[in-house]
């Protein structure tokens, strides 16, 4: 059984998956529990537009090699 805690209501789920789901598709902070582990965050990722972030910030992150 997989547990998720939003706004002090607990909701239940019986996979990961069917609670990540629902985790992306409400867009707020959660707290999902699971075999004895929690992972808290808001879940889904907003996209990159014409490189800027959904809050119209400048994406700016380039990765870097060593050689």
């Amino acid at each position: 059984m997989v547990t998720i805690h939003h706004r002090s209501i607990t909701h239940q789920f019986e996979t990961i998956e069917q609670a990540m789901a629902w985790a992306k598709e409400c867009g707020e902070f959660v707290v999902i529990q699971f075999d004895g582990m929690e992972v808290v965050g808001k879940f889904g990722a907003d996209g990159i537009e014409q490189g800027k972030l959904s809050n119209g910030d400048i994406y700016t992150w380039k990765k870097r090699r060593r050689t």
